[in-house]
């Protein structure tokens, strides 16, 4: 693990019972490298979460903008349009500014942290990240958007 790595906060891991429901959410899983794309999708599905993918970062505003999901975790690496400019375009639009976004990414320095929060992302994780460690932080954005990406 780099020294970058290291310097990250742990996410936070919510009580039970504040987390929503998976059942009843969605998620957008961005990532142009199959493999990653579908263990997270796939965990994310045997967790109970309605799972849609997108190869890239055009294929992800156009799901968004259609689809609204509860949250997205978004490659910052993506073929058409980058992770950064399809987040920074989801939230300078007030039909998506809402739902969280997770950089998801590869990219594990600290400017790149910095520019993924510029770019809107709402948390960030360096890959690999463990699935279980992806769930947890869903469930903290999920609790601190407290609804606002439901309103549609």
């Amino acid at each position: 693990m780099t020294d970058a790595a290291r310097k990250l906060p742990p996410p936070e891991v919510p009580d039970a019972e504040e987390a929503p429901p998976p059942e009843s959410l969605s998620v957008l899983v961005v990532d142009d490298y199959d493999d990653a794309r579908e263990m997270y999708a796939e965990y994310l599905e045997f967790l109970g979460y309605h799972v849609q993918t997108a190869r890239d970062g055009q294929e992800a505003v156009d799901y968004a903008r259609e689809h609204h999901p509860d949250v997205i975790l978004m490659d910052l690496s993506l073929p058409v349009l980058s992770g950064w400019e399809a987040t920074r375009q989801l939230k300078e639009d007030e039909r998506t500014r809402d739902i969280p976004v997770m950089a998801l990414t590869g990219h594990v320095l600290p400017i790149h942290t910095e520019q993924a929060r510029e770019a809107g992302c709402d948390a960030f994780l360096a890959k690999p990240a463990l699935p279980d460690t992806v769930a947890d932080q869903i469930r903290v954005l999920l609790q601190k958007a407290g609804g606002k990406s439901r309103v549609r």
